[in-house]
């Protein structure tokens, strides 16, 4: 076959093709290697000429050369025509009297909104707020606050280990001895923070949780203050109508020592919210303070246990599983 019947057998081809040019443009893509890939009909036409005479060849690749400038031509204008058929395709499927996707906030996670919660109901009574280090060593954590060595309380609080004497601190009460240790009385702190323990996780319990602790010390403090500022708060946090009592316990730092309840009418009985007490001579004798002279009263609560009182929450895990459908609720 010469090199003009080759070219009337590719134009013939590209003319049955261009007839039923495709809309797809992965098939037009594919088209387009047909004709003028490297391993296209154009190519094949290219090494046609390897057989022709020397005479020839520059008459014949100047055929080949016009014939393809003129296919590729009308290639790119028939692909050109799909295209804009595309867009005005897509356009007309644009309805810009729609309404956009709405673009949802975010919201303050429902843990942080009650801490903020209580840390304004303190401040508004004269608390400042104060932070201290999650990582302590074992005289802050324990022994400062009259917890020796081989103390039975030590029990009640499975304790990370970092090192030897130094801990994952199991309570905020660590940075009531910071504070003590670094200021002169009088003092009015409130401090907020995560604490850990070694405890099983399940509703009820988690391996990290959030606290926060109160501190006054003052001369002629006594248990009186403490119960009136907690009935403060309560009233504030829950509701004027909450019912609330006091009821003895036992924390080594504090001398006497209470539980706080309040009454929770869905559940039908008493719930726990918080634990206080005066604060130990003891405490004050190892951070030099004369304990004839000052006294104090600290208190400490969880801050999810208080977060699932207020919102009725039965399952502390919901706090740290990052589903959308429970947070957006607050």
């Amino acid at each position: 076959m010469t090199i003009n019947e080759s070219i009337a057998s590719v134009r013939k081809s590209f003319r049955a093709d261009l007839d039923s040019f495709p809309s797809d443009q992965r098939e037009i893509e594919l088209l387009r290697s047909k004709y003028f890939g490297r391993k296209g009909l154009f190519a094949g036409l290219y090494k046609k000429l390897a057989v022709v005479s020397n005479k020839e060849k520059p008459k014949s690749g100047q055929a080949i050369n016009a014939f393809k400038i003129e296919l590729q031509s009308e290639f790119e204008e028939k692909a050109s025509l799909i295209s804009g058929d595309n867009k005005d395709t897509d356009e007309q499927s644009l309805d810009l009297s729609l309404p956009g996707f709405p673009i949802t906030n975010g919201s303050i996670h429902p843990l942080q909104q009650t801490l903020d919660e209580i840390k304004n109901i303190f401040k508004s009574v004269g608390f400042k707020v104060a932070y201290g280090p999650e990582i302590e060593d074992d005289y802050h954590n324990f022994e400062a606050l009259n917890i020796p060595k081989h103390h039975p309380a030590r029990d009640m609080q499975d304790t990370f280990f970092v090192e030897n004497d130094v801990v994952l601190r199991t309570h905020t009460s660590n940075v009531q001895i910071h504070l003590m240790e670094e200021q002169e009385p009088p003092l009015r702190y409130i401090v907020p923070g995560r604490v850990y323990r070694n405890e099983a996780v399940s509703y009820k319990s988690y391996c990290l949780f959030h606290q926060i602790e109160g501190l006054y010390v003052d001369k002629n403090v006594s248990m009186a203050d403490l119960k009136g500022i907690l009935n403060y708060f309560v009233k504030r946090f829950f509701g004027e109508g909450t019912t609330m009592r006091f009821r003895p316990s036992f924390f080594p730092f504090t001398e006497p020592s209470a539980e706080v309840d309040i009454w929770d009418d869905k559940r039908g009985k008493w719930m726990e919210i918080l634990g206080c007490g005066m604060v130990d001579p003891n405490v004050f004798d190892n951070v030099g303070y004369d304990s004839s002279i000052w006294h104090g009263y600290a208190f400490g609560m969880g801050i999810e246990r208080m977060t699932m009182l207020k919102y009725g929450i039965d399952d502390i895990r919901l706090f740290y599983q990052n589903d959308v459908r429970f947070l957006e609720q607050f």
